[in-house]
């Protein structure tokens, strides 16, 4: 028997909510973490649709990929819309789940799923989230009781965290040597006279951000009037995180098959996919980001790919990135654009096998099929080449 806060803490382990947009709002919108989960709905938007769905089908917890109350909001009351959402889901005692930008810069993430769906191999993240930048303090403690205190300290100001892991060092025994001059107030030794010290290197991670804290700690708790150290920036690392991914192809294949098979993984809607370049053209190498993606068109141009597959591709970035034509990164990529709520569908089923990998029989879970994409129709001109 699993809880919410079973299956909680296996969704926030997956897309952990402080890799969130700042902008965002993630995590449980409604529920009792205490109380039984048995089965859990995976859907992309938290609409009447997929709370009936939810309520029908009898689960506990529904988990969206849009949040149901992105911007504040100082009440909800049962005659508001979403209100109206929240007081069905309460008393029908099933929680709501929101996993959104945090899911996207996951690793796997939206875009993984999405890449997956269309047989691509994926090489790494489009536009990779920055690792958080982080110095190495270095410094030299004389053997003794002086370590663990320097240590504490160092700790104590934000040194020292690695993961899921903290107090991390590393040391290592040497001499020291130094001459105090006059005006010098020496805790070992003597003014004038050479001296030589049993000492330990000890070394420390820190956030830059840490890095004037952890050097006033390292003053304050260090034995000697002037402690010695080197604080050093290291090279940020290469992230597996971040917004849409890039990946390849079994083999190459021209652009217009390309387009037809990200309409046959992807589930229908009216809006279809729309493909803007030559149809003619090999396609091996692609980016994807699921959701609305045009933000990194140029980043797509840079990245040397065949094609871009996306959500939401406004007129006139499209037509500036066809414009651009060839560069000195080679030839723009072509133009996939599919639904928003089509693109990130993928997801859900990705999400739900997080759980079920994790939580066994315990929680059966589902993927919804109701397409929550606001666009019902569509109709296509009788004669495609005529002009407005």
């Amino acid at each position: 028997m699993s809880t919410l806060r079973d299956v909680l803490d296996v969704l926030e382990s997956a897309y952990p909510p402080d890799l969130a947009m700042d902008w965002d709002a993630v995590g449980l919108v409604c529920g009792d973490p205490a109380e039984t989960v048995e089965k859990v709905l995976f859907a992309v938007d938290p609409t009447p649709e997929t709370v009936d769905e939810a309520i029908g089908t009898g689960a506990q917890l529904l988990v969206t990929h849009h949040p149901l109350l992105l911007r504040g909001v100082h009440g909800v009351g049962a005659d508001t819309p979403k209100g109206a959402l929240l007081h069905r889901l309460i008393r029908s005692g099933v929680a709501l789940f929101t996993a959104h930008t945090n899911a996207d810069v996951a690793d796997p993430g939206v875009s993984d799923a999405l890449a997956a769906a269309l047989g691509l191999a994926v090489d790494g993240p489009l536009e990779p989230d920055p690792a958080p930048a982080l110095d190495k303090i270095v410094t030299f403690v004389p053997v003794g009781p002086a370590i663990a205190q320097v240590h504490t300290a160092l700790s104590d100001a934000g040194a020292g965290n690695v993961g899921n892991y903290s107090h991390c060092s590393f040391a290592t025994a040497g001499t020291g040597q130094f001459l105090p001059l006059d005006g010098a107030v020496p805790a070992i030794g003597e003014v004038g006279k050479l001296e030589r010290v049993a000492e330990t290197r000890l070394e420390m991670v820190l956030p830059r951000s840490r890095r004037r804290a952890v050097l006033a700690a390292l003053r304050a708790a260090h034995p000697y009037e002037e402690p010695a150290f080197d604080l050093l920036e290291m090279a940020p690392v290469p992230s597996a995180r971040g917004l849409g991914r890039v990946g390849t192809l079994p083999r190459s294949e021209p652009f217009a098959e390309f387009t037809r098979r990200v309409a046959r993984a992807l589930p229908a809607t009216a809006w279809g996919v729309r493909g803007a370049g030559d149809p003619e053209r090999e396609i091996r190498r692609v980016a994807v980001c699921g959701g609305a993606g045009d933000s990194a068109l140029d980043t797509a141009a840079r990245a040397g790919v065949d094609a871009y597959v996306t959500a939401d591709l406004r007129h006139h970035p499209a037509v500036e990135h066809a414009l651009a034509g060839t560069g000195p990164d080679g030839p723009a990529p072509a133009l996939v654009d599919v639904a928003h709520w089509a693109s990130e569908w993928p997801w859900c089923g990705q999400a739900a096998d997080v759980v079920r990998s994790a939580l066994g029989g315990s929680v059966a879970v589902s993927v919804s099929r109701r397409r929550t994409d606001p666009w019902t129709t569509a109709a296509t001109s009788s004669d495609p080449e005529a002009s407005s």
